[in-house]
């Protein structure tokens, strides 16, 4: 049995389809033709229907074979223009669908380009992946399938009732009665079942993070024989979409089956009422021919309607999700200061005055927490003159990494200050601010592509010959070179078909093509072999020569030659100096060093 959570009403319907509604103004004219040629389909649909009553009549009061062929005549050519019409608006919504989606789908991926770091470190890969498939696709099934839809089933209600009227009022307070039972229950089912789809995209986009996870470790999961633990995660997220979807159907799928019941019994009660004012001369044979037809037409667009509601609302849930993402606010940038290149090199544009960039880098009693009431550091202060290599050493979580979140504002510090060559980091924009640091990260990341384009990703612009002399700064070279199709290899599933150093080395090599003034290197050498770290030693001091340098590592004979080494835990600096110091202090650094005590 399904777990039911109690249902209520969503809180931003109306503000959910008003947007809805905005995407598809930037189309309004393709929709209006959509719209014109659906009430002309339902237009001939009702006057082919009305057409019995006088073909009927006419027959019956001796018209003959050429009253009756004129009759026919006339109601096959508008069943004709009605077929063409549904063929021309089917095909020019399936247009105009492909287009909002694309405008969708454009302005979702445009806005997550601005959202802080913060939200992809709270979200999971597979569930911002799931707003552009399973949310996405949703809107684009309900354009496709139900937006004509509801515009032709509400002309065919509206017009169906009008004739109804027209034909015989007595009887049409019969089926009244009949529409507004059926209207109350879809809506209540309609309601019910709303809540459940917008729960059920939530599910679906939490079980896609996890398959994607597993999938993504499968290495892991097989070292440790974790298949059975993943079988148990991956059961408790399909059984909960499960749940969801079960309770979202439970109620959309009776629709149907009452809407249906309810025409059958007015269709009966019709007969009956009609057939004894016909014996009594209230109504003709064709009138009553002409009206039990409509009333079994009443009933499709509204069967049409619930058919089409397990569409809206499952769009209308995935719509609300999107919406709810496009609206979370972007990453601020309040920085004034803008980064330029003059004859002399780089220098920061404070309103007209140039300051030239040289990498002094310091912070003043700054505090930092991730979360609320967990401080990660606390009354940091330090400094980095131009061309310093500054190293931080510490147990994991001791916030080394943060250091380095903080100077490329990845996050913004709670109190204190960072400056950068005498300005505030917080005055600077933050694009100039992060095209003055290159980075180096323990986890690289290679984009589908060839080596040479991932190594240009540092800079755009750099020429062949450029990323070709950053891939020998990095010692890169040799290996490129040896590859099958060398610089134009082409680089697969982040990297798959390289080695751990190898992926390493070529994110060195990005950094070293973007030539920026500071460099930060999280475990830059974590994944490259002793011998491979001895290569490339003479090519990094080359790299970083006239450069200011932040290396975090935890092979601490990577950072013997740093002018100060900084030691990190629990969010202070508990120790400064450089080797030498260090070692003669006799304290945290030198147990680490000589292995009197281990990172952990």
């Amino acid at each position: 049995m399904p777990r039911i959570v109690s249902a209520k009403k969503p809180k931003n319907l109306g503000y959910t389809v008003r947007r809805l509604l905005s995407y598809m103004g930037r189309h309004k004219f393709s929709l209006l033709s959509v719209a014109i040629l659906v009430i002309t389909s339902v237009l001939c649909n009702l006057a082919g229907t009305y057409m019995i009553s006088p073909v009927i009549d006419n027959l019956v009061s001796g018209g003959g074979m050429p009253a009756l062929t004129r009759g026919v005549a006339v109601t096959a050519v508008i069943y004709v223009i009605g077929v063409i019409s549904a063929l021309l608006y089917s095909q020019i919504m399936a247009y105009s669908s492909q287009k909002i989606v694309y405008d969708i789908r454009k302005d979702l991926f445009n806005h997550m380009q601005t959202l802080p770091l913060k939200f992809f470190d709270g979200h999971k890969s597979g569930d911002v992946m799931s707003y552009y498939t399973n949310d996405v696709d949703t809107i684009s099934d309900a354009l496709n399938n139900s937006f004509s839809a509801v515009v032709k089933n509400g002309f065919q209600i509206i017009g169906t009732m009008t004739m109804l009227v027209v034909l015989n009022w007595r009887l049409s307070l019969i089926v009244a009665l009949s529409y507004a039972c059926m209207f109350a229950y879809v809506r209540y089912s309609a309601g019910r079942s709303k809540e459940y789809y917008k729960k059920q995209q939530r599910s679906l986009g939490e079980l896609d993070g996890y398959i994607q996870e597993m999938v993504a470790g499968q290495k892991v999961v097989k070292v440790f024989n974790h298949e059975k633990a993943n079988l148990a995660g991956f059961d408790e997220r399909n059984t909960d979409l499960q749940a969801m979807g079960t309770a979202a159907q439970a109620y959309a799928s009776t629709m149907i089956p009452a809407v249906v019941s309810i025409s059958f019994l007015t269709y009966t009660i019709v007969s009956l009422a009609g057939g004894f004012m016909v014996l009594e001369g209230l109504t003709s044979l064709g009138a009553l021919a002409s009206y039990l037809v409509f009333v079994r037409q009443a009933a499709a667009p509204i069967n049409q309607f619930t058919q089409q509601s397990n569409f809206l609302l499952s769009s209308l849930a995935g719509a609300e999700r999107i919406f709810e993402l496009v609206d979370m606010k972007s990453e601020t940038d309040e920085g004034q200061i803008t980064l330029e290149t003059t004859d002399t090199g780089w220098a920061w544009n404070d309103s007209g005055t140039l300051i030239p960039l040289r990498g002094d880098v310091r912070f003043e009693n700054v505090d930092f927490s991730y979360d609320e009431g967990h401080p990660v550091l606390r009354s940091v202060s330090l400094y980095a003159k131009p061309g310093q290599k500054i190293a931080f050493v510490g147990s994991t979580g001791a916030g080394k990494t943060t250091v380095t979140n903080l100077i490329n504002r990845f996050y913004d510090v709670n109190s204190g200050r960072i400056l950068y060559d005498g300005i505030d980091v917080r005055r600077i924009a933050k694009d100039d601010l992060r095209r003055s640091l290159g980075m180096v990260l323990q986890d690289t990341h290679l984009f589908t592509g060839t080596i040479r384009e991932n190594i240009r990703y540092g800079r755009l612009e750099a020429s062949d010959r450029e990323v070709e002399e950053a891939a020998h700064i990095a010692n890169a070279d040799s290996f490129i070179r040896r590859l099958p199709q060398g610089y134009d290899t082409i680089v697969y599933a982040d990297g798959a078909n390289l080695s751990s150093g190898q992926r390493q080395l070529l994110s060195i090599a990005r950094a070293a093509v973007a030539n920026p003034p500071v460099l930060i290197l999280d475990e830059a050498t974590s994944n490259i072999d002793t011998r491979t770290e001895d290569l490339i030693e003479k090519g990094m001091d080359r790299l970083m020569e006239g450069r200011t340098v932040f290396v975090i590592a935890h092979r601490l004979s990577t950072v013997r030659n740093a002018n100060a080494i900084m030691v990190l835990e629990n969010g202070e600096i508990v120790e400064r100096g450089d080797h030498e110091e260090l070692m003669k202090q006799r304290g945290r650094y030198y147990r680490l060093y000589t292995g009197m005590f281990e990172l952990s």
